[in-house]
């Protein structure tokens, strides 16, 4: 993949700071689709499930993943399942086919013995950290091939719960005034308000 990708600089807009975990999860990403065959999400046509947690020592490579499928928070597709692991599963919602990516041992811990990752470890904010000690790795995710960063699974069929529908319906809550989702919406002493209102003594 060339630095002057589309996708890969629009990454590094999304994400603000150059660091390896972007671009492998944008890899991750591409991977699953060319093994499933399908276009990048532009609805909820794709569900990624990643194996990363919120205190993970390599968050950012959800973003790329969302970047490259096109599964976002904000749609709804992507779900962290919390397992502390670099690992992507993309299914295709209509069909149940999957495929599996995990992050190959040898290239977490290249980036892991990376003098970058050693600022990291110090609380150095990666923005603070000097592009130069980042770009061999950055290099490294960019120009290898699928079968050396990743072991790619056979497609195979799961089953994901049924989602809910998107409710547009609302309320204007009695104690805030603020607009919330109808489904969100509780009584509290006859009166219909928001959850944290609610939950309020």
């Amino acid at each position: 993949m060339d630095r002057n990708n589309e996708l890969y600089k629009a990454g590094l807009l999304l994400h603000g700071h150059k660091c390896p975990a972007m671009p492998m999860g944008l890899r991750a990403g591409l991977a699953a689709l060319e093994a499933l065959g399908v276009p990048r999400a532009a609805d909820g046509q794709l569900t990624a499930l990643i194996e990363i947690d919120s205190e993970h020592c390599a968050t950012c490579y959800a973003d790329g993943i969302q970047m490259a499928t096109g599964c976002t928070f904000g749609k709804g597709n992507i779900r962290k399942l919390g397992y502390g692991k670099f690992v992507l599963t993309l299914v295709e919602v209509k069909t149940g086919r999957s495929v599996r990516v995990a992050t190959r041992n040898e290239v977490i811990k290249r980036n892991q013995e990376s003098e970058f990752i050693q600022y990291r470890k110090n609380n150095v904010p990666a923005s603070k950290i000097d592009p130069a000690l980042v770009e061999p790795n950055i290099d490294f995710i960019l120009d290898a091939a699928d079968a050396d960063l990743f072991k790619i699974g056979p497609v195979t069929e799961i089953k994901l719960p049924a989602g809910r529908p998107h409710d547009f319906n609302t309320i204007i809550c009695a104690e805030c005034g603020e607009v919330a989702v109808e489904r969100y919406a509780r009584v509290k002493n006859g009166q219909i308000v928001c959850m944290p209102c609610a939950e309020k003594n």
